[in-house]
């Protein structure tokens, strides 16, 4: 894998967010950004079972018209989505095959493991089966993706050292965050040797609108780079990466991100001192001071998702995106299993188990109120 991390260029199609036309994804514009990113010597494409109409889409702008070997291709197995039995689980990868008409796949990724997703893919065996894929010669590099915590990742590399990258959510602002600690997440895979594909560099679209006193340092360094490009290149200059995935949605996200990748050689110290002051600025914005513990979960007798309400709610302060912060509770909270911060029934035993001593009723009153109308 360490050839991998030397050859493949450091920026990567992330094929979640295709540019739409008419309620589906436009194939059309999807060619031009394929042709643009090529052109320019990029090669690693990144789909997923999971993303409706990304795989028969890239089949069409970029496997039909292109020889196989001229590009990278990973897709995901979600067995966690809608799957009672292995075979379930296993049709995904042949579902994979059939839409993208690749082959085979060049990577291929247990899909968003951590907290109960994980029991999935040890339930039905697969840490074996995609090994018996790749003696086949149908996968090419096996690893998988990841979103939970530095403990979690490290009880599943040492269970499972044959694995041979993870992939990460890793960008300027969450690299201390205590709710997706990227930093700790990162080195627990540099320490088991494992090199690291880059997802959410841009945090969804976030960094590409930063809050404005964000927005005043990067452009007084650099006043002609996009809020974006500083988060892609940060994360880029991560040693052991094989690639940053961008999620490009338009032909004019695909120039910019050429613009400034296309010779990317690493960060100078005068780039990394605009980030760090870039991070000091977004810590500067009063958060709830959460570091999802959890305790407070442990006693609430409602159920309430606080820790997951927190976080949503700090992104809504940082970035001022309601729809974000919404869809974000709702996984974190609703989709966990958590009621939400408006049933809460102010008993006041969560305050008593927090250690940050934080005024968990009032802060979910203002989640109510602000973020959830």
């Amino acid at each position: 894998m360490g050839d991998l991390v030397k050859t493949i260029k450091k920026l990567g199609f992330g094929l979640m967010r295709l540019p739409q036309k008419d309620g589906s994804i436009d194939v059309e514009q999807t060619k031009e950004m394929v042709d643009l990113f090529l052109e320019a010597g990029f090669t690693y494409f990144d789909t997923a079972w999971a993303y409706e109409g990304s795989e028969d889409a890239i089949r069409k702008a970029l496997v039909e018209r292109y020889p196989r070997e001229r590009f990278q291709l990973a897709t995901k197995n979600a067995a966690w989505i809608k799957c009672k039995t292995k075979e379930e689980a296993y049709g995904q990868f042949d579902t994979s095959l059939r839409q993208t008409g690749a082959g085979y796949f060049d990577f291929y990724l247990l899909h968003n493991l951590g907290e109960e997703r994980t029991r999935y893919f040890d339930d039905f065996n697969m840490w074996n089966w995609v090994q018996e894929k790749k003696e086949k010669g149908l996968i090419k590099h096996v690893g998988f993706s990841f979103h939970s915590t530095p403990e979690e990742l490290e009880e599943i590399l040492t269970a499972h050292p044959e694995m041979e990258f993870v992939q990460l959510q890793i960008n300027y602002a969450d690299w201390e965050n205590p709710a997706i600690q990227s930093r700790r997440c990162y080195e627990v895979a540099r320490k088991h040797g494992k090199p690291v594909v880059i997802m959410e560099p841009v945090k969804g679209g976030m960094l590409a609108t930063p809050p404005e006193s964000v927005v005043k340092v990067l452009k007084e360094a650099e006043p002609d780079s996009s809020p974006a490009s500083w988060g892609i290149r940060f994360a880029a200059g991560l040693d052991g990466v094989i690639t940053v995935l961008s999620g490009m949605s338009n032909i004019e996200q695909m120039k910019d991100n050429l613009s400034y990748m296309k010779s990317f050689d690493g960060l100078t110290n005068k780039q990394r001192e605009t980030l760090k002051k870039a991070q000091e600025e977004l810590g500067k914005i009063p958060l709830i001071p959460c570091t999802t513990c959890n305790y407070c979960s442990k006693v609430c007798p409602n159920n309430i998702g606080i820790s997951g309400s927190f976080t949503a709610m700090n992104c809504f302060t940082l970035y001022g995106d309601k729809a974000a912060a919404k869809q974000q509770e709702s996984f974190l909270v609703g989709g966990h299993g958590f009621k939400s911060a408006s049933e809460c029934i102010k008993c006041g035993k969560c305050e008593e188990a927090c250690p940050q001593h934080i005024k968990i009723r009032e802060h979910l009153g203002e989640i109510s109120e602000k973020m959830l109308k």
